[in-house]
């Protein structure tokens, strides 16, 4: 019994370390209402450190701008710099750059994630 409760402790500890990403995302992708064309500048309190502006119609510097709002945003930034259709879109490729309590969180809120997923 006691394998059990080790693994119920570490569980715990662990969902309670990234209830903090849960916590920030919004109640429905229609809030991500972020550019669907054009740059987007990043603020220093996302990209501290090498590129800060991002061509949205460009894949590799879309998925890096997403990246980084996703693992890092706040819920301001998740809904002002992310776009719903471009989320759903591009998150079959995406989900991988992510890390897997960023990817849990957002699909378990989020089902038409892991259908876009599955569908590619």
């Amino acid at each position: 019994m006691r394998g059990h409760t080790e693994a119920v402790t570490v569980h715990h500890a662990a969902a309670s370390r990234w209830a903090h990403v849960a916590e920030r995302l919004p109640a429905r992708l229609e809030e991500l209402s972020g550019p669907a064309t054009g740059t987007v500048e990043l603020p220093l309190h996302l990209a501290w450190s090498g590129l800060r502006r991002f061509e949205v119609s460009d894949e590799k510097l879309l998925l890096g701008l997403y990246r980084i709002v996703l693992t890092n945003g706040l819920r301001e930034d998740l809904t002002g710099y992310l776009n719903a259709d471009l989320l759903v879109r591009h998150w079959p490729r995406l989900r991988i750059a992510l890390g897997k309590p960023v990817r849990t969180c957002w699909e378990q809120r989020f089902p038409e994630l892991v259908a876009a997923a599955a569908a590619a």
